[in-house]
């Protein structure tokens, strides 16, 4: 049994996404063809049976025990988190009593969740939405600062705080991830020292910005910016610029994506007022 809000038995806060169904009744088949087919198909049944809150009866051959499983699931699937442990705890249970039978894992069953957008995620003996109970807050996209002319950097910045409103967290990452590139631009063409900055994008920005400004706190704070930009690009973290790894990649979480945007939030305040600094060397 997993663990999740306890309101969620009695009131469902929302039904299976669309495609999990099939997908979970395709699993059963496969390990249906692990042994006897109809057996695995009343097994089954006696647990949707009971997540939808009806009585198990056996049918009278293999047709019928195909098409009663599928309407049990098609009611079970009323309540989201109750399907989802129904079909997880079918599994475990099924394994430990007969080990020879190989039944999908978490990861298999999160790909499920994940490729048909549930907005749940096991994380034994838990299982977690992700869905925000409240908008995350980002700053809106802005003009590329270095466009803005002498002075107007500052005024654009003191609208950080204007905000857009999202309800996914990948996307309010990935909105907050832009503006932090968009500030980095600013830099382009800058005297800083020791050279001019060449770089166009923000990898190449920092690049040069740390090669001109060796050992001071600028270049180390641009060495954890490069880190978390590269981990939120890669398909096996945050996956929010080149999409996620269907096999390895997980889903943002809430107080994920919260960290995330307030780190680069903090980031981008750090850049501007540098930027600024440099400016008037």
């Amino acid at each position: 049994m997993l663990k999740f809000d306890g309101a969620w038995r009695f009131d469902s806060p929302g039904e299976i996404a669309p495609g999990v169904i099939g997908s979970f009744y395709d699993l059963i088949n496969r390990i249906a063809a692990q042994a006897d087919r109809k057996s695995i198909l009343e097994y089954f049944k006696s647990y949707f049976a009971n997540a939808a809150g009806r009585t198990y009866y056996r049918s009278s051959d293999i047709r019928w025990a195909e098409s009663d499983l599928r309407d049990y699931m098609n009611q079970a699937g009323s309540n989201a988190p109750l399907f989802i442990e129904t079909f997880y705890d079918a599994c475990e249970a099924l394994h430990a009593r007969n080990p020879e039978i190989t039944v999908p894992d978490v990861a298999r069953i999160n790909r499920v969740l994940f490729e048909n957008d549930a907005g749940y995620e096991i994380r034994p003996p838990d299982l977690i939405s992700n869905n925000l109970p409240e908008p995350i807050q980002v700053p809106e996209r802005l003009p590329s600062l270095d466009r803005q002319g002498a002075g107007g950097h500052s005024r654009i910045f003191e609208n950080i705080g204007a905000t857009f409103i999202s309800r996914d967290d990948r996307q309010a990452v990935q909105e907050i991830l832009w503006l932090l590139e968009t500030v980095s631009t600013a830099f382009h063409g800058l005297d800083v020292g020791d050279g001019t900055v060449e770089g166009k994008y923000f990898n190449k920005i920092a690049e040069d910005l740390r090669r001109y400004q060796k050992g001071t706190t600028l270049s180390q704070v641009l060495g954890w910016i490069t880190a978390l930009h590269g981990y939120l690009s890669s398909p096996t973290g945050g996956g929010v610029r080149h999409g996620v790894d269907l096999r390895s990649g997980i889903s943002v979480q809430p107080n994920e994506a919260r960290l995330f945007c307030n780190l680069i939030r903090s980031y981008a305040s750090y850049l501007m007022a540098e930027h600024d600094r440099l400016a008037k060397i």
